[in-house]
């Protein structure tokens, strides 16, 4: 296969040129061909006109994503043929269009698609066939840790699919020994998903997120931030709120596996974390368990025990809200402007839903503002907002 080479002096004239894109085969970075700095600015342009009835006092420097290596997760759809797979997208026929050398993925991942390729070829496995409804592999996730550790979890329509790669899993250990974690995930319906509901672990149980001040653990469908690098920024800048307001109670509400909760607690604070995945949830109290960090997590949903919460003892100085993209809604966001919630910190995958949130809150004004680009050569962006009540 031949690319178009992938150079250090790309990045450092603010493009990344890519063969996949130049050829027409994969457009998913869509702004890859846009300056780096002008897809900031043009991010930063969009975001506070969406935000601007909100009119955030201070906008803080935008937190760059870069320009290449900072995907930490790789959702490889399985094409071409058994024995000839290819690891990659599928294109609008459902033919296989390989990726291997994606210059978005982190290194760690890069190097590890050949030798899942080379795996899967001598499985004599069939790629799914989309069109005729037929055959065993679908996708394969690939998530890489700071450390070089990788989960790796196998997409497959039936039973046979499994135990054919539980028989090989020595030879996978072997040829990928950095792999801690290893799933098989059963698919069997055809539908546009990326997974189904089982999950069998050949190793491990879940990945060590290894990061600056705080280890995560993420579980095979556990959600995590796809940039590290600006997850990190994200969590500190969070954090660095919390502090700056001196909340001695927080709740983080969908904490997911618990990484806001995890940064902002201290011996002087009450934290508690809520989230609906009780997976997220058990990840969450072992990273806490290894931190020693007193802090509570619960398996709910985070609008009903805000509701059921917010009105009593319970009640914190301050609520961390990292919804998915259709945002809080209206009744997580009446419920916590009924209250005397002091601060809240809201983070947002979504600026047309947080505005529309932050609409329905206006006993709230936005002191401070962070665009975090989570998402280079992508129209997406998240941003975090700093909440104190008027």
């Amino acid at each position: 296969m031949t690319t178009l080479p992938l150079t250090p002096a790309s990045a450092d004239h603010g493009h990344l040129h890519c063969g996949y894109f130049e050829r027409g085969e994969c457009r998913s970075c869509a702004l890859i061909e846009t300056h780096y700095g002008q897809q900031i600015a043009d991010k930063e342009a969009w975001c506070r006109e969406v935000l601007a009835e909100a009119a955030p006092r201070v906008w803080l420097p935008t937190f760059a994503g870069g320009l290449r290596d900072f995907r930490n997760r790789a959702k490889l759809a399985v094409g071409g043929s058994a024995g000839n797979v290819t690891l990659g997208i599928l294109d609008q026929e459902f033919h296989g269009v390989d990726l291997r050398d994606c210059g978005i993925q982190t290194p760690a991942i890069r190097a590890v698609i050949p030798v899942l390729a080379d795996f899967l070829d001598a499985t004599g496995l069939e790629p799914y066939d989309v069109a005729a409804r037929r055959g065993e592999l679908k996708f394969v996730h690939v998530t890489a840790a700071p450390s070089g550790e990788l989960m790796i979890r196998f997409v497959v329509r039936t039973q046979h699919g499994l135990d054919v790669l539980r028989s090989r899993k020595g030879r996978l250990f072997e040829v990928i020994p950095n792999a801690s974690v290893v799933s098989v995930n059963l698919l069997p319906e055809h539908k546009a998903v990326l997974e189904g509901s089982r999950e069998e672990m050949l190793r491990g149980e879940s990945l060590r997120m290894n990061l600056d001040r705080v280890d995560l653990h993420l579980r095979p469908q556990s959600f995590f931030q796809t940039n590290t690098a600006v997850a990190i920024g994200l969590y500190n800048q969070v954090a660095e709120w919390v502090d700056a307001v001196e909340a001695s109670s927080l709740w983080d509400l969908y904490c997911g596996v618990g990484g806001f909760a995890l940064y902002c607690a201290s011996p002087a604070r009450r934290v508690t974390g809520v989230e609906v995945s009780e997976q997220a949830i058990e990840s969450a109290k072992v990273s806490a368990a290894e931190l020693g960090i007193e802090a509570r997590f619960l398996a709910g949903d985070a609008t009903e025990f805000a509701e059921e919460n917010l009105s009593t003892d319970e009640r914190p100085d301050c609520v961390i809200v990292n919804p998915p993209r259709r945002g809080i809604g209206a009744r997580l966001s009446a419920a916590l402007e009924s209250t005397g919630v002091e601060h809240i910190v809201y983070s947002s995958c979504n600026p047309v839903s947080l505005a529309k949130d932050l609409a329905r809150m206006p006993a709230y004004e936005v002191t401070q503002a962070r665009i975090f680009d989570m998402f280079p050569h992508t129209k997406h962006l998240e941003v975090a907002v700093l909440l104190q009540r008027r």
